[in-house]
């Protein structure tokens, strides 16, 4: 028989793992990120947001406060008489509220999907941190939209809150319909439906030579006042009426009113704003996603 040491030793032997063992668990703790990659980038992308958190929260409550209110004791006094949209004559403030929680997703998705994108690929580079590690391109691009996607949400859903505490107080019946809630999910995705092609956009540029900026002036600024946000669309010339057509503004309005006060099932045009706006979103996400896996195969 073995004495107590070859004992000790056979033991020690036997809880010794195997080399298949310790492969096969690091080849566990390898996939670990892989699995979970875009939620690791929209982590870091949430906690890079604390840098300026303040300035979010200013600005999503800040901005229904001067905008309803402005509107309220501005324009709204001036225009007295209804909106008669869709057959309804709604209150001024009711018809531009809509619009205005789809501005705020968008001018998000402006801020959001330019030059952080742009930093993570020149600037500071991060992107190519992630891309060194277990993390796929596509996982990156995702994680990107989903932390932008994150501040949105905040954003709208302050936003919303905003409008039902405002309305409750200023028009009672505004808030009867228990579907209104539907255009913070809307509002979220007229933010991505913009910005992820712009994502796209921001991927491929090599120097910021003030793209952005005219992105703002030239498609931001024209989307704001020609999309129906202020009066029907129906009301511009139909020179003008094109820009609400191929607007992700317009068909989110235009949505965020149906949700509101209008019926969904007697709005067959409900479907086409939400399937423009969902191909937007797909198409500018398999677009950015080639982009990302181009540029961080360099």
């Amino acid at each position: 028989m073995p004495g107590p040491g070859g004992a000790a030793g056979a033991a020690s032997a036997l809880a010794q793992p195997t080399l298949e063992e310790l492969r096969a668990e690091a080849m566990e703790w390898g996939r670990k990120p892989r699995r979970l990659g875009t939620w690791y980038v929209t982590e870091h992308m949430v906690r890079a947001m604390r840098a300026y958190g303040w300035t979010i929260i200013v600005g999503a409550v800040g901005q229904p406060i001067l905008y309803l209110l402005g509107l309220a004791v501005g324009l709204a006094a001036l225009i007295q008489a209804p909106v008669d949209d869709r057959g309804m004559e709604v209150p001024y403030l009711v018809f531009v509220a809509p619009a205005l929680l789809m501005t705020a997703a968008i001018s998000v998705a402006s801020e959001e999907f330019t030059y952080p994108v742009m930093a993570g690929f020149k600037w500071r580079r991060y992107f190519f941190g992630f891309s060194s590690s277990a993390l796929s391109s596509p996982q990156i691009a995702a994680g990107v939209v989903l932390g932008a996607a994150a501040r949105m949400l905040l954003t709208v859903g302050l936003y919303y809150v905003f409008i039902w505490v405002f309305f409750a107080w200023l028009y009672p019946d505004a808030t009867a319909d228990s579907t209104s809630w539907l255009m913070i999910p809307i509002g979220v995705l007229a933010g991505l439906s913009f910005g992820i092609p712009l994502m796209a956009y921001a991927a491929s540029l090599e120097d910021d030579k003030g793209q952005f900026a005219l992105v703002q002036r030239f498609v931001f600024m024209p989307m704001f006042l020609f999309s129906g946000t202020f009066y029907p669309l129906a009301v511009l010339p139909l020179w003008l009426q094109w820009v609400g057509w191929i607007s992700p503004l317009w068909h989110a309005s235009e949505l965020g009113r149906i949700v509101t006060y209008g019926d969904w099932s007697a709005e067959p045009l409900a479907w086409v704003h939400l399937a423009y706006l969902l191909v937007l979103t797909v198409g500018g996400f398999i677009a950015g996603r080639r982009v990302f896996t181009k540029r961080l195969a360099k």
